[in-house]
Order: C-alpha cells, then structure tokens, then sequence
C-alpha cells in the first residue's frame, strides 16, 4: 500500500514537473520578436566561440545584426562578449570580424568585451549604449535565449526591442538551449 501511495505520489510529481517545463517553455518561446522598426544600435549578445572561430549561433546572431544594419534599422552595432576558456580572442572581436567582412564599417561597431555572462552582456552594453545617448536597441539573440535577454533589459532600464534567430539545422541545440533557459530564468528573475 506504501509502495502504491509513493508511486502515485512520484508519478503527480513528474507529471507538475513536466507540465512546468512545458508551460515555461510556451513563455520563454513567445518573445515578441522581429516587429522592430529604427533603433539607435542592435546589441549582438554573445556565446562561446572555438578558439577564434564563430560557432554558428555566433555567426547568426551577427548577421543578423548586419543585416538589421544594411536595412538600415540600425545605426550602430554593439558586440558583446568577453573572451573564455578555450577562446584565442573575445566573442566581441569575433563578431567584429565577422561584421567588417559582412561589410560593416568599424566605426559603426562598438566592442564591449568584458562580459562573461547574459546579464554582464547588457549591463556592460548599458553603459555604450548611456555613453554614447542611445534611446533604443534591438537585441539581437537566439530567440530561446531572448526572453530572459528582455527580463535583463528591463531590469537594466534598456529600452529594446528584439531581433531573434533560429536554426532548423541546429534543432537539437536550439531545443537544448531552450530547456537550459528555465533555471536561467529562475535564477536571473530571482
């Protein structure tokens, strides 16, 4: 009867972890996204590289910025990304680089290249974006990684909108980042 009770009582529990997850994952994929008209920068948040080149979320996620640029929705960009473990250079230079090959003039990139996280990335991009009397940005991200980015921004007082990518190549990781960003969320909103 024990055994019966405690069954039951793990299989509700999994069941209310499950639908959580589930349900969290409905929030974090509904980002208002791409509904962005002119803003002063695109903030390119940033994610790992290996040792100087772009992983293809990096890649995207540039750009996507440049393109942003060249539709002229953007005056600037700003690359945010310090350098990790295993990186030969910041992600912030690595994006640069990738920007002025897209054509993007380097006086239109503006470096931040000391974060080592999400909300170092817009904190420190906070303070380009007040130096240099930005109003907007549109934050440029993976789209699961963009609600917890609009979270941050809020809680920075950044006036954004967003720009997300998405990988039909690269599902199994887009999948994964998105399960990843439920205790990102947590800990980021708490």
């Amino acid at each position: 009867m024990i055994k019966k009770n405690m069954r039951k009582r793990i299989c509700m529990l999994l069941s209310i972890i499950i639908i959580f997850i589930a349900a969290f994952q409905v929030y974090i994929w509904t980002v208002p996204v791409d509904n962005v008209n002119r803003a002063d920068a695109a903030v390119v948040l940033g994610c790992r590289i290996k040792g100087n080149s772009p992983t293809p979320f990096l890649e995207q996620r540039t750009k996507r910025a440049a393109q942003l640029y060249k539709e002229n929705k953007v005056r600037y960009i700003i690359v945010s990304g310090g350098k990790g473990n295993g990186e030969d250079m910041s992600e912030a230079q690595c994006m640069k680089n990738i920007l002025v090959e897209e054509g993007i003039e380097e006086d239109k990139i503006l470096m931040e290249d000391k974060s080592e996280n999400t909300r170092q990335n817009i904190k420190f991009s906070n303070d380009i974006i007040k130096k240099n009397n930005f109003n907007n940005v549109i934050v440029v991200s993976n789209l699961f990684h963009l609600r917890r980015a609009s979270i941050i921004c809020k809680k920075n007082g950044v006036n954004a909108s967003y720009s997300g990518t998405f990988s039909k190549k690269y599902m199994e990781t887009e999948i994964y980042g998105g399960l990843r960003e439920v205790p990102a969320i947590i800990k980021d909103v708490f």
